[in-house]
C-alpha cells in the first residue's frame, strides 16, 4: 500500500483535520513509500522503535508519537536517537493522539469501556472527549476495581468507599484528571482516567463520586492496536501489535 494512501485513508477514518490537538496527527516521520508490514504500540520510544525495526516494519504507527506543543523544539538526545534510527531504516512514523482517542469504536475511550462493561450514552469536556455511559451490570467500587485488574492487568489507583454501588460511570483515557471537575458533577458514581493529581482525593472525598487512576498505558494501549487490526482486515497488511511495559 503507498504511503501516501495509508495517512489519507487513517486521517479520514480518524477524521484528524476536525481536531485542535497538541502535536501533528499523521505522518510524523517520512520512510519508505510502500508500506506492507505495520508495527503499532503506545509510544515512539527508542525500546518500541528497535523492536519495530527489528521486525522490518514498513511504518511504525502510535498514539504518542514526537513534536509536542510547547516542548524544546531541538532535536537533541533522546529525541535525537529515536528519529536518527527511524530515517536510518526508512521507517515510517505515524502519531495520532486525540483523534484516536475520540473515535466511536476504535478509540482509546470506546476500546476501554468495550472492555470494562460500559454502553456510552453521552460525551462532556474540552472538544466532548471524555465518555459517559453506564455499566451493564451494578456492582460494589470493590467489585468493579477488581474486573480493571483483570482486564487491564495492573492495580488501579482507588479512592472511594468500597461497598460504593457503581452504576453510572464517566471515563476518559490517558492524562484526563482534569475533567473530573466536571465530571463530579454530572450525577455519576465514579470516574475512570489513567492519572492522578493531588486535588482528586479531596473532589473525591467532597463530592462523593469515586476516582479510579488505571494507569496512562494501560487505558490507552487499546485504540492503536484495534486501529493496526482494522487496517490489516481492510487493506491486508501484516501488523505487529508490541505493548512494553510501563507501569505508569
Amino acid at each position: 500500500m503507498a504511503r501516501q494512501d495509508l495517512e489519507n485513508y487513517i486521517g479520514q477514518l480518524l477524521l484528524v483535520d476536525s481536531w485542535r490537538d497538541y502535536c501533528p496527527n499523521g505522518l510524523q516521520i517520512e520512510g519508505r513509500p510502500e508500506v506492507q508490514r505495520i508495527v503499532t504500540g503506545v509510544t515512539a520510544s527508542l525500546a518500541l522503535i528497535d523492536a519495530a525495526i527489528d521486525l522490518n516494519a514498513d511504518a511504525l504507527i502510535v498514539h504518542h508519537g514526537f513534536f509536542w506543543k510547547g516542548e524544546n523544539a531541538c532535536i537533541t538526545r533522546s529525541k535525537k536517537a529515536r528519529i536518527a534510527k527511524l530515517l536510518a531504516n526508512d521507517t515510517n512514523l505515524f502519531a495520532y493522539h486525540l483523534p484516536l482517542d475520540a473515535h466511536p469504536t476504535l478509540g482509546n475511550n470506546a476500546q476501554l469501556g468495550q472492555r470494562l462493561g460500559l454502553s456510552e450514552t453521552g460525551r462532556f469536556g474540552d472538544q466532548k472527549l471524555a465518555w459517559i455511559g453506564e455499566l451493564k451490570t451494578a456492582a460494589t467500587l470493590a467489585e468493579f476495581t477488581q474486573q480493571i485488574d483483570a482486564q487491564l492487568q495492573r492495580s488501579p489507583l482507588v479512592i472511594g468507599t468500597d461497598e460504593r454501588i457503581i452504576k453510572r460511570v464517566a471515563w476518559c483515557t490517558g492524562g484526563a484528571q482534569s475533567f473530573f471537575h466536571e465530571a463530579a458533577t454530572l450525577n455519576i458514581d465514579c470516574f475512570i482516567t489513567g492519572e492522578a493529581s493531588e486535588f482528586v482525593t479531596h473532589l473525591a472525598n467532597e463530592s462523593g463520586v469515586s476516582f479510579i487512576a488505571a494507569g496512562h498505558h494501560a487505558t490507552e494501549r487499546y485504540g492503536v492496536q484495534a486501529l493496526g487490526q482494522h487496517l490489516a482486515s481492510q487493506y491486508g497488511l501484516e501488523h505487529i501489535h508490541l505493548d512494553l511495559a510501563n507501569p505508569v
